[in-house]
């Protein structure tokens, strides 16, 4: 049956929410040890902006080695919705802005955080994964997970983590009317309960990604 959004790939499914959850507990539990200058530990000397400049390549120049299609599987978004998170964050929170070091080495571009943060909650990957893409340290990719989690909710709470008004259910309501299904406002298709007591002759038809009839 039809969900209350435009189409099924923009159906954010209740089990992956619940996956993402556990991620980003599990990355803001980790507490990173930061080793500082500690003697005999090895030095990584890390290209950021040969990272940086690949990135851009890849995904967001004028002609990409990437298509938009390539982008929205890897990054589970449009590239427009993506650069309008980039930019809100780094407007809201200094870490996402590209600084100077100590040293006066500049540090990892606002493009490379995001997309840190991202690919690990869209993927489900270990903080040390991302380092040979984006040529960032472990710890420096826990805390793009930690700032980018809570500068969405600072940011975009309002506007999307709040209770639905009459205009927000009236748009569903509207959109289900045209499909055939006036008076529905969701699916309870698209909310994944097991079927408990479903017949054994049914049950390999009905099996989801948890192994049990939906």
């Amino acid at each position: 049956m039809n969900s209350s959004y435009d189409s099924s790939e923009e159906e954010f499914d209740m089990e992956e929410e619940e996956d993402l959850a556990m991620i980003l507990a599990m990355h803001i539990n980790k507490k990173p040890k930061h080793g500082g200058s500690v003697m005999d530990r090895q030095k990584i000397w890390r290209d950021r902006i040969d990272a940086h400049n690949r990135l851009i390549r890849h995904y967001f120049a004028k002609n990409p080695t990437y298509p938009e299609s390539y982008f929205s599987r890897r990054f589970r978004m449009s590239t427009e919705l993506f650069m309008r998170i980039a930019e809100k964050l780094a407007s809201h929170d200094r870490f996402f802005q590209q600084r100077r070091n100590a040293a006066g080495e500049l540090g990892h571009s606002t493009f490379q955080k995001v997309t840190t943060a991202l690919r690990m909650l869209a993927y489900g990957i270990p903080a040390d994964l991302v380092d040979d893409h984006l040529a960032m340290g472990e710890s420096q990719a826990i805390m793009c997970v930690k700032r980018f989690a809570v500068g969405i909710v600072q940011v975009f709470g309002q506007e999307y983590l709040r209770s639905p008004n009459a205009e927000d259910a009236a748009r569903p309501l509207e959109m289900n009317k045209a499909r055939g299904f006036p008076g529905m406002l969701g699916s309870v298709d698209c909310m994944h309960w097991s079927w408990k007591n479903c017949p054994k002759a049914w049950n390999g038809q009905f099996h989801g990604q948890k192994r049990v009839p939906l």
